[in-house]
């Protein structure tokens, strides 16, 4: 699945219902969404430093999925993102931060 169909994925479930859908569940609640993107995110850093492949495979694909809803659960869409990562493609990795 790519990140684009993960989108599409997330965007279909906002109408569903949060009782029986964990993404819409957290759609409707952007504060519960921002604090499992938290969570994924440690978990993905304590694999990385354990240096465990697999393990942070998975945990990144969650991070994934939980940076994407928490997200959309406040308005920002993949394509969002994709535009700024584009306006920065043309700057280097110091120059980009130093302008921030």
């Amino acid at each position: 699945m790519s990140l684009t169909d993960l989108a599409a994925t997330i965007a279909a479930r906002a109408g569903a219902d949060p009782d029986t859908s964990w993404t819409a569940r957290l759609l409707a609640d952007p504060d519960k969404a921002a604090e499992k993107f938290g969570e994924e995110s440690v978990e993905a850093i304590i694999e990385a430093v354990k240096d465990d492949p697999a393990r942070l495979t998975s945990e990144a694909a969650d991070a994934l999925y939980h940076l994407l809803v928490m997200c959309a659960a406040r308005g920002v869409t993949l394509s969002d993102i994709e535009t700024e990562l584009a306006s920065r493609q043309m700057q280097g990795g110091i120059e980009e931060k130093a302008r921030r």
